[in-house]
């Protein structure tokens, strides 16, 4: 009998997908991308996108590069202000002075993380409703479990009624 493999981040799969397409955009590192919130934080990365690593024309050249990044246009500013600490932070996550500069171009940034909703818990009322219809069960963690689970899924079957 054949073991399951193990689940793998989504990140360690499609580095080697991604890497051809990162190439051409001129990111020689798909780490850059595919770790840009580990590299800049949950807050810019959820308004800034790299977008390509311009490198000096000079083939002999040690210089640093330019890193272009798209920008939501209000935040650009802030991000124009962080610049020298958002360098310093991906010079230091690769171990080597890889960027020089960033250079801003304002635009929408698609939103890599969906955002969380928060769901309300149901009122003691569907839960009595739900548990009633359960019966009875010997484990009472269970069964208050099953009755809110109950409760959601009944409120969610009713409101996608409503909305058609």
């Amino acid at each position: 009998m054949r073991k399951p493999k193990a689940a793998l981040p989504l990140a360690d799969l499609i580095g080697t997908t991604i890497a051809e397409s990162c190439a051409r955009r001129g990111l020689a590192s798909v780490e850059i991308v595919t770790h840009w919130a580990d590299i800049v934080g949950d807050a810019l990365a959820a308004r800034a996108l790299p977008s390509r690593l311009a490198w000096p024309s000079r083939q002999d050249s040690d210089e640093p590069g330019v890193l272009h990044v798209r920008v939501e246009g209000a935040y650009a500013i802030e991000l124009q202000h962080d610049a020298p600490i958002v360098i310093e932070r991906i010079n230091r996550y690769f171990g080597w002075r890889c960027v020089a500069r960033l250079a801003l171009r304002q635009g929408p940034v698609a939103s890599a993380r969906p955002r969380r909703t928060v769901r309300l818990e149901p009122d003691a009322a569907a839960l009595a409703a739900v548990a009633a219809r359960l019966g009875p069960f010997e484990d009472e963690a269970l069964a208050a479990s099953l009755a809110r689970l109950g409760a959601l899924v009944r409120r969610d079957t009713s409101a996608r009624k409503r909305q058609e």
